[in-house]
């Protein structure tokens, strides 16, 4: 059985049940609380951001994932960031996981945490408490309770993002059992990765040692999320957690073996789908903006002519205005860093239908300008480089940058 994508997100999964509520922890009149919680205790693996400014759940997260190696909750909180807030923010990451470990039933160090909002300002924990226990009282599995999770943790997202699969592994017998995975994310604004640049949950009821787990985490995460851009801002409270609860019955994944390895084409999958519905849902954004780089001498040189295009100002702006000026994909590729031939490469631009050749031979070519503007029209807008170099690729996404984004970040405190 290949891959399937399902109906879902971090409920689809056996085991697993969601709830959110209204807290009124910032906004008014919206949900702005998710919980996520497991039957049994999961194996947990994730990545954090690499920004030396860490928020306080991302500390508290960091040292379940590394110490504990097993969790059964998570609770996230849109609004206020928990971020800058010192020592009497690790102590609400405290108190929210006591209360949360309380009601219900389960150890404190296996509930993790999540905050996404304004960087600065202390969480009001008696806010907290009562949507933890509102919560609580309306977990449920079914698929809708998901989705309303991956709605209450947005804050300057316009959509939900969730995406869940199903596939087959070997069961405790041999007999193919059905395994499923199921993601959430939130992002659109201070997205610019080296690690996944995000709020992400993943839940699978896949039985995967943690080991194992954490290898493949931190491997599909550097050709997905790390791969997307928005405006060069590498948040304080990135985080990515996979949670693998193993109630599908399959045989114990303790190797690397074909069933490894299906299991992190699903990963990628999802992460995928997660990370290109963030890029394309961009604070203001109009386009989803694509690069591929291929034929190149290395994968690393790949990413990073890749990334470098897709977080480039001019060419953000360049989509947005719909100019098919192919010079700014080429300054962008010319400063990236890695070496290359500016007269053996070839740029692109493709369109659901129709594909123009850029720049050839050294020089710009000559297009159809028309067609470039109903191609630059489209939703997606997608180049590519071949580098003619070698047979590695990469490819990176993003979005244009208009003036909504500046409206959007200019008052984004007040």
């Amino acid at each position: 059985m290949s891959i399937q994508k399902i109906a879902g997100g971090v409920t689809a999964p056996k085991g697993f049940k969601a709830a959110c509520c209204a807290a009124g922890i910032k906004y008014k009149n919206r949900t702005d609380m998710a919980m996520i919680t497991s039957a049994v205790p999961c194996a947990v693996a994730g990545t954090f951001t690499t920004n030396k400014v860490k928020a306080a759940p991302v500390l508290w997260d960091m040292d379940v994932v590394y110490k504990e190696k097993a969790a059964q909750a998570v609770v996230v909180n849109a609004g206020i960031a928990n971020a800058a807030t010192g020592k009497t923010g690790l102590d609400i990451c405290g108190q929210t996981a006591a209360f949360a470990a309380n009601t219900l039933g389960i150890p404190e160090k296996q509930v993790l945490l999540g905050s996404t909002g304004v960087i600065g300002p202390n969480l009001p924990i008696d806010r907290i408490t009562a949507g933890i226990a509102d919560m609580a009282a309306k977990l449920s599995d079914t698929l809708d309770a998901g989705t309303a999770a991956s709605k209450a943790i947005m804050t300057t997202d316009t959509v939900n993002k969730e995406f869940a699969v199903e596939f087959e592994l070997p069961g405790q017998d041999g007999t193919p059992v059905t395994v499923r995975m199921g993601g959430m994310s939130k992002g659109s604004g201070m997205i610019h990765p080296n690690m996944c640049t995000m709020l992400g949950y993943i839940t699978t009821d896949c039985l995967i040692g943690q080991a194992l787990l954490q290898k493949a985490v931190s491997a599909v995460v550097a050709n997905t999320f790390n791969m997307i851009s928005v405006d060069g801002d590498t948040s304080t409270n990135d985080t990515l957690l996979v949670l693998a609860n193993g109630l599908a019955g399959n045989a114990p994944i303790t190797e690397e073996n074909e069933s490894y390895a299906l299991f992190c084409e699903a990963l990628f999958s999802i992460c995928r789908d997660l990370a290109v519905k963030m890029a394309g849902d961009g604070e203001g954004a109009t386009h989803l903006l694509e690069m591929r780089v291929y034929n190149a001498d290395t994968t690393e040189n790949a990413k990073t002519l890749a990334k470098s295009v897709i977080g480039s100002s001019l060419v953000k702006a360049m989509v947005f205005g719909k100019d098919a000026n192919c010079g700014r994909i080429l300054c962008a590729l010319g400063y990236a860093g890695p070496d290359f031939d500016p007269a053996v490469i070839e740029v692109y631009l493709h369109g659901e239908k129709d594909t123009l050749c850029f720049y050839k031979d050294g020089c710009v070519q000559a297009f159809d300008e028309d067609l470039a503007l109903s191609i630059l029209s489209e939703t997606a807008v997608r180049f590519s480089c071949n580098m003619n170099m070698g047979s590695a690729e990469a490819t990176a996404w993003g979005c244009d940058l208009t003036y909504d984004y500046v409206k959007i970040n200019g008052d984004y405190r007040t």
